[in-house]
């Protein structure tokens, strides 16, 4: 162990049942720096971070922490070693405050009794020195996804570690947020700690990464300071083969209007929502996290209650009061958090592409289940998604495998109009040219989609117009001929009052 790494994991090789899901991978992390880990879906980076800090066992390799070899059984271990981990998957405890989040497991005690007093104060001066405004008492279930995650973060950094591991950590966080986390990074490099950084966003990964390692298909590609290279030369070796065209846009023939929304409102995020879409037209739904883009959504989807306003679908007013109403006409959802209400952990891959399909008894009774493996395999090929077999637990694939599952879920159910929202968030490069060519080919199919996306290159990559939202409301409408990302932001920051103006 050379004094220049706090951490090295050499030869690390995990088997699963039926996949060898590391083969022999390396990383050496110098203290104070961003080390990045990049690579596709499945290449392994979550499960090497998972090893190190015990929530999965090396089948073999060496890992090598502060000049002593380790083997973690348990994250406990890691956390008191000094190592804690932002995970991709949020899984907070939604019922409890936020100041019982931060401190579950290690609250301050007075006599055999948890301070409260303390625990709350504690919690005010740790936000107050990460420039952060949570209420501690408030509860995480009313807390947006962003918070949460930002929540997720600062009890990461609270542990004091000498390694903070981020996996996706800016996945939900507006950019105000995404800077404060980079002011975070600097302070914690400035004391000394490693911070290993999982993202698939190039321009985040350029500016905050003092050292780069590029995973394979479970295989160590390479490693290098950030400074000697280039985005294509990482996507190279992030997929072996040069991605010329992110957002492979297709010109469709749009038809007649399939979806019309009306005067939506529903509580304090929607408020008077009206747009239409057409057949064969991909419609851009652009704003801040907490523009209501996702509540808007969900109350078509009749995921939340809607108040007024009406759906026509085909000329045909729609009573949508649940998501069944919705499938049933031919309206699907796939939703922001994959993992609270998308993917059914514990089920297999064939079964939870086709729940939504089974819902509307389209397998019959008893179930046809040759019928299920047909669809199933039809996706697994169609999407390439990336498992040994569709039998496997879903919670065993990498987060982007999860996500094209759940689009293969919906398509499954033959829709005339299909939401996604951020369907590419924590994907890979390759993975998201995937999705945005499937999305142009249903398209190109007469399907209606509506695409919501934090991250503005997308949207204005595969939209052919682009409704922009601001607390609630419609700021703006631009078609295509008119996008600039000057424009859009100008809308998604604008008040009620100004949106008629632009």
């Amino acid at each position: 162990m050379s004094e220049e790494y706090v951490l090295e994991m050499h030869n690390i090789v995990k088997e699963f049942p039926g996949v060898r899901a590391l083969k022999g991978v390396e990383l050496k992390v110098r203290p104070g720096t961003v080390h990045t880990l990049m690579g596709e879906n499945g290449a392994g980076k979550s499960t090497l971070m998972k090893c190190l800090i015990g929530i999965q066992p090396v089948t073999s390799g060496e890992i090598i922490y502060k000049g002593k070899k380790v083997n973690f059984k348990s994250t406990q271990d890691a956390l008191d070693a000094g190592i804690s981990m932002i995970h991709q998957e949020m899984s907070p405890v939604l019922e409890r405050t936020v100041c019982d989040n931060v401190w579950l497991g290690r609250e301050p005690k007075k006599g055999i009794l948890t301070d409260h007093k303390k625990m709350y104060q504690d919690c005010l001066d740790l936000f107050a020195r990460m420039g952060m405004h949570i209420d501690p008492h408030e509860k995480m279930k009313n807390l947006t996804v962003a918070k949460m995650q930002m929540v997720e973060i600062i009890k990461a950094v609270s542990y004091n570690s000498s390694i903070v591991i981020m996996d996706e950590p800016t996945s939900s966080l507006t950019e105000a947020e995404v800077e404060d986390l980079f002011k975070i990074i600097e302070d914690l490099k400035s004391k000394g700690v490693a911070i290993i950084y999982i993202s698939h966003k190039m321009d985040e990964i350029f500016r905050i990464s003092d050292d780069i390692s590029v995973y394979r298909d479970g295989e160590y590609i390479g490693t290098d300071r950030a400074a000697n290279l280039t985005q294509d030369k990482v996507i190279k070796m992030m997929v072996g083969r040069e991605i010329t065209n992110m957002f492979p846009k297709v010109e469709c023939p749009i038809g007649d209007v399939v979806l019309k929304v009306e005067d939506l409102c529903s509580g304090r995020q929607v408020r008077h929502v009206s747009f239409e879409v057409r057949k064969g037209e991909i419609l851009g739904f652009a704003g801040l996290v907490g523009a209501g883009r996702t509540e808007t959504m969900e109350t078509i989807f009749g995921m939340r209650k809607r108040e007024s306003g009406r759906i026509i679908k085909d000329g045909k007013e729609l009573n949508i009061k649940s998501p069944q109403d919705a499938i049933e006409n031919h309206i699907s959802l796939l939703t922001e958090d994959r993992r609270g209400n998308g993917i059914i952990g514990l089920l297999s891959i064939r079964e939870n592409m086709c729940v939504a399909k089974l819902n509307l008894g389209k397998y019959g009774m008893p179930l046809n289940q040759k019928q299920m493996r047909a669809d199933t395999q039809e996706y697994i090929d169609k999407i390439r998604i990336k498992t040994p077999t569709m039998e496997t637990p879903i919670m065993n694939l990498s987060g982007g495998n999860q996500q094209k599952v759940l689009v293969g879920r919906w398509l499954l159910t033959d829709p005339d109009v299909l939401i996604v929202d951020e369907p590419t968030r924590g994907i890979d490069v390759g993975a998201k040219a995937e999705i945005h060519s499937l999305l142009s080919e249903l398209a190109g199919q007469g399907k209606a989609i509506i695409i919501v996306s934090s991250e503005m290159p997308e949207v204005m990559g595969v939209a052919d117009r682009i409704v922009i939202m601001h607390e609630g409301h419609v700021s703006g409408t631009l078609d295509r001929s008119e996008f600039s990302q000057e424009l859009i932001m100008k809308c998604a920051t604008a008040h009620e009052k100004d949106a008629d103006e632009i």
